[in-house]
């Protein structure tokens, strides 16, 4: 797992690689710097644009200032810097960099507090303005500097962090913030890069490494971490010879209403494909020639319409997974009630089931201990109450998590699998074409086959939220599709696994 930090345990990471590497704090500034313009050049190769590269006059200036140097010597011949002096502080890495700048002939020119701002002919605007040591919003005439720089429509490429962003905290939606078309950030992501409101602020961000120690980083032990693909390649068992449908655990799918029947053989279809060695699926009568139509692998207990119980032999089943399309009457809510008090293992928890919960929250003393619940932004509000933004929702996340005892996926773009040991963990993989209803329903049956192989909670949440991101990559990436559609994401789950475990 990839740690991901706060500014202040970056800060301590950069004062740890400096006294026991050793390296001097300006040769730690020069190898960012060149990180930094090693992506750059590779991905902005004319020459002759101008780079306009404004520079605050703490470390993150420092940055832009050895960047502009090192623009320079890779014969980039338009290059200008912009000094923006509101505070009469400089670091000292900041003035050996401005000494070594100067003599290079690069036009510099100084933008002091109360002045007319300069025009900007510069396609490309390099920010390295302020970085992470923000702790409030911008005001006075940094806000008048950004909102200039936001009118100008130019592309900003950020040191780090774009000038006014909160690298973690509360993002206020009002805050003035340079907007970034790229933020190019050292060592690892800022968390709330990975979270939706920074959206609005930055389209896309790159990670360049610059060695700070890894060892320390890890002993942060930061409740943040990032799940790569080499973490889940350690995690995923392959399937050995001898064995057989009862060595992959008999999963069942309670789903679906006679209008809803797609939740329920998306979700079944997804078991099935991620290797639930049996897959059954509770459903209404109406739907059982749609059910063996669309997969006749799986096999199904019959609910009929108006029937408040449904003769289950529930320790027969090695995971349950409950919700998708099972609606919210009094049907639905006795079966589930059924299912709470007569099953002791781990359930995932989806759509309906999350609704139920959040209407009954007597329930939660039945919810068994490591269950998996699976909401979107709104059914979390729903379950723990309105949140102002989506820090919130992660504080609340872990102490619900370590409460309930039970791990908690919050679906985003990152989606975050949170456990009862306090522990986030942002999963690295999904694009904007799997942006399509029934998605969901997949994931919530990716998680139960993977609890029926016997897969702990934790282990399930993180290999199903990377295998079922993972697999709509594969689809739409080199393929250039704009939609993924769930069904067929789930009959790619046993090629992508089989990539991950060869």
């Amino acid at each position: 797992m990839l740690p991901l930090l706060t500014s202040q345990q970056v800060r301590e990471a950069d004062a740890y690689t400096i006294a026991h590497e050793p390296i001097a704090s300006i040769e730690l500034m020069e190898r960012a710097s060149k990180a930094f313009v090693g992506w750059f050049i590779n991905h902005f190769q004319d020459k002759k644009q101008t780079i306009a590269v404004y520079c605050g006059t703490g470390n993150n200036g420092g940055d832009g200032l050895a960047i502009a140097r090192m623009l320079k010597d890779h014969q980039y011949q338009n290059v200008n810097v912009k000094i923006v002096l509101f505070s009469s502080k400089s670091s000292d890495d900041f003035n050996t960099n401005l000494n070594r700048l100067v003599p290079l002939g690069i036009d510099i020119k100084e933008i002091k507090p109360g002045e007319d701002l300069p025009l900007e002919d510069g396609k490309i605007i390099i920010d390295a303005l302020l970085g992470t040591g923000l702790n409030k919003p911008l005001s006075g005439d940094y806000e008048r500097l950004v909102s200039h720089l936001n009118s100008l429509q130019k592309t900003v490429v950020a040191v780090d962090v774009p000038t006014g962003f909160f690298s973690e905290g509360e993002t206020d939606p009002e805050a003035p913030v340079l907007k970034a078309d790229l933020v190019i950030t050292f060592q690892q992501p800022k968390i709330n890069f990975l979270l939706p409101e920074s959206a609005p602020y930055i389209k896309c961000w790159e990670v360049v490494n610059i060695s700070i120690n890894e060892h320390f980083i890890r002993s942060l032990n930061s409740p943040y971490q990032l799940v790569g693909e080499k973490d889940i390649r350690a995690k995923l068992r392959p399937r050995h010879r001898f064995s057989n449908k009862g060595t992959y655990g008999h999963a069942l799918i309670i789903a679906g209403q006679p209008e809803t029947m797609g939740a329920a053989l998306l979700c079944s279809s997804a078991c099935a494909y991620a290797g639930a060695g049996l897959t059954t699926a509770c459903i209404p009568q109406s739907g059982l020639t749609a059910l063996n139509s669309y997969q006749p692998e799986i096999m199904a207990i019959v609910r009929k319409e108006n029937e408040q119980r449904v003769i289950v032999d529930w320790s027969k089943f090695n995971a349950i997974a409950v919700g998708p399309g099972l609606g919210k009457d009094e049907n639905a809510l006795a079966l589930f009630t059924d299912l709470l008090k007569n099953y002791d293992k781990p359930i995932v928890l989806d759509a309906d089931a999350l609704n139920l919960l959040a209407t009954h929250p007597d329930l939660w003393t039945y919810v068994p201990e490591n269950s998996i619940l699976t909401p979107h932004v709104k059914e979390f509000d729903r379950l723990f109450g309105e949140h102002k933004n989506w820090w919130q929702r992660l504080q609340t996340g872990r102490q619900k998590a370590k409460e309930h005892k039970v791990c908690i996926v919050l679906k985003n773009d990152y989606t975050i699998s949170i456990t009862p040991g306090e522990k986030l963990f942002f999963n690295s993989t999904s694009n904007a074409a799997m942006a399509s209803g029934g998605m969901g329903d997949v994931l919530t049956g990716i998680l139960a086959a993977l609890l029926a192989q016997k897969y702990s909670s934790e282990d399930a949440c993180l290999i199903g939220n990377y295998i079922h991101g993972k697999a709509g990559d594969e689809l739409a990436l080199p393929n250039r599709m704009n939609v993924v559609l769930p069904g067929r994401l789930a009959t790619q789950l046993p090629v992508t696994m089989a990539k991950l475990m060869a």
